[in-house]
């Protein structure tokens, strides 16, 4: 029987990073901030630029965020999920009036 510290670390090698994830979302999100247009296509461009960027909109729309990371997080592991991902990560952008 594994004990909590290897039962962590045995599930922590079985996610995979999200930042990194090169699967795609179902749409390309097309940003403009500070100036510059900003293309968002895959988990792992969109898991960076919600937990990179520090925006005052997060902060109003914090729940969404969560969820969007979250379902990231998920797609990344399961490719199935990107629907999913693509939906949460609209939902903020619009929240946010990115979009």
């Amino acid at each position: 029987m594994l004990g909590r510290e290897a039962n962590y670390f045995v599930q922590s090698q079985l996610m995979s990073d999200p930042s990194s994830s090169e699967t795609p979302l179902r749409t390309t999100f097309k940003i403009r901030l500070n100036g510059h247009t900003l293309a968002i296509a895959t988990v792992g461009q969109a898991y960076r630029f919600l937990t990179n960027y520090s925006l005052v909109g997060w902060l109003e729309s914090r729940a969404l965020h969560d969820s969007a990371v979250a379902a990231l997080e998920r797609a990344a592991d399961n490719a199935i999920l990107a629907v999913q991902a693509t939906n949460a990560v609209r939902a903020l952008l619009v929240s946010a009036k990115l979009l």
